[in-house]
């Protein structure tokens, strides 16, 4: 429950639970939503209303039967870079346009598990490389609470799927910060849980070693809930850790009860370096607004300093750009997607990568291969691996002297479409404090901390490895200190 009297997905499954609603009808208001909304937001690449409604539909009839999961037939989005059998997976890109996969990923797989019912396959960034959902090759999405801004990306379609009621939680993934900028942007909740906390099996890869499934939520308890279902070690994924999950609801419940209460004695590392140069004033100004709310419920503010914040950024483009080069080979107009036939194998490779792939991804894929090939490697790749290990020994650090990080999560506001499509340093910019995290592979928690000029500025909060439940305790504390509007997914949606 929120502050404005809207229900978010925790309060939906309860309401579902003791029989005062049906899932059925969620779905068809869902389905509503999605006619009357994605036509100008353009968040879903592809949906099935039908599919959804009978998903619904078993979802009532097993809850009847004492059968059902807590979360059954809540409708859910996924970002269309996660396989899925019964839509196609197309990782907003021409070479894989209507490519259907012949197995779901785990993650996706757990969604089915619990009972969750699929809305459809949310718009993204071609192959997750941008910062906008603007390098989508089927068009943009735009931000549904600034039309003429984007908003942002790569899980944009997530985003604003969730802050549009167009589904009541999404997943995306977050290679440098694609959950937890566009989260900011769109005034939702994202959390990127530690690197081998989720499976990545069935995620089409972007970067290997950086790539995270995560959630886009409308309240931090319902990212903490959501994570709890698709959490957990996967002997498919070499990568995943045998640690284990779940408690993260209990947590966040436990955060919400308590509000101001769970602050205090807490240390909250305020990032000297965040708060300066490259970010925006007023968004700098909401988080120390925030952080001053924090002191005064008891926590205790500690400046901390990350002096690698410079350099992580390039570094982040050389590690995940030589691993893209490497990752999309794949894609050559042979095995699957789109093939342009021509008179020699390498005629047919090169006619269907030219026009399959877009812009960005031939960008980054050449620049990616540059610093892959010889005589460059040691120069580019080998130094920023070594920049990587000094990201993360300086978030270690700075969490020896604190239990938590605080930073903005995007350095501007939501910008205007088209404004950086052309510049793509610009563009880069944004991810310049969500990539320590992500170089480091900790879990990190965006939520909303205000609006400037009407526009939602995100405060991230970064944890120690493995300690999302501790996170999202403190997300949720904040959410009860100072709520912020949930979406209306039906009618209903108000009251208990």
């Amino acid at each position: 429950m929120n502050g404005s009297g809207r229900l978010d997905a925790v309060a939906w499954a309860r309401r579902l639970g003791r029989g005062e609603a049906r899932a059925v009808d969620l779905a068809r208001a869902v389905a509503a939503r999605v006619r009357a909304v994605d036509p100008d937001v353009h968040a879903y690449l592809a949906w099935d209303e039908e599919a959804l409604v009978k998903a619904a539909e078993e979802a009532d009839a097993a809850r009847a039967a004492a059968r059902a999961g807590p979360f059954a037939g809540l409708p859910t989005a996924v970002k269309d870079n996660l396989t899925t059998v019964d839509f196609p997976t197309t990782c907003g890109s021409r070479i894989l346009e209507g490519y259907r996969p012949p197995y779901d990923a785990t993650a996706v797989r757990r969604l089915r598990a619990a009972g969750l019912a699929l809305v459809g396959k949310t718009n993204m960034d071609e192959f997750a490389m941008g910062s906008s959902t603007e390098h989508s090759a089927f068009g943009p999405t735009r931000n549904p609470l600034a039309p003429d801004r984007v908003p942002g990306g790569s899980s944009g379609g997530s985003a604003a799927a969730v802050a549009a009621g167009m589904c009541l939680w999404a997943l995306g993934s977050d290679t440098g910060g694609s959950v937890r900028q566009p989260a900011a942007y769109c005034g939702v909740v994202g959390i990127k849980p530690t690197y081998g906390r989720v499976s990545r099996y069935g995620l089409v890869a972007f970067a290997s070693s950086l790539d995270q499934v995560g959630t886009l939520t409308a309240s931090v308890r319902d990212g903490a809930a959501l994570l709890d279902i698709v959490a957990g070690h996967d002997p498919m994924d070499a990568t995943s850790a045998a640690v284990p999950a779940g408690g993260c609801l209990a947590a966040a419940e436990e955060g919400l009860s308590q509000g101001e209460a769970a602050w205090r004695g807490v240390r909250v590392g305020l990032v000297r370096e965040a708060l300066g140069g490259g970010v925006d004033g007023a968004v700098a100004a909401r988080v120390e607004e925030a952080a001053r709310a924090l002191e005064g419920a008891g926590a205790r503010l500690v400046e901390v300093s990350l002096p690698t914040l410079d350099v992580a950024l390039s570094a982040y483009y050389l590690v995940a750009t030589a691993e893209a080069s490497s990752n999309l080979a794949r894609f050559d107009g042979v095995r699957y997607g789109l093939r342009r036939q021509a008179a020699t194998a390498a005629d047919t490779h090169r006619r269907s990568r030219g026009a399959g792939f877009g812009p960005e991804v031939k960008r980054r894929i050449l620049l990616g291969t540059y610093a892959l090939s010889r005589g460059y490697y040691d120069a580019y790749y080998v130094r920023a691996q070594k920049a990587r290990t000094r990201v993360r020994e300086d978030l270690l650090s700075a969490l020896g002297e604190c239990d938590v990080l605080v930073t903005p999560t995007a350095p501007d506001l939501p910008f205007g479409l088209g404004e950086r499509t052309a510049d793509p340093l610009a563009m880069y910019a944004a991810d310049l404090l969500t990539v320590p995290a992500s170089l480091a592979g900790f879990p990190a928690l965006s939520v909303p901390a205000g609006r400037v000029d009407g526009l939602p500025v995100g405060m991230q909060l970064m944890g120690r490895p493995f300690a999302e439940a501790a996170l999202v305790r403190l997300g949720a504390a904040w959410e009860a200190m100072r709520p912020w509007e949930l979406p209306v997914w039906a009618e209903g949606g108000e009251g208990r």
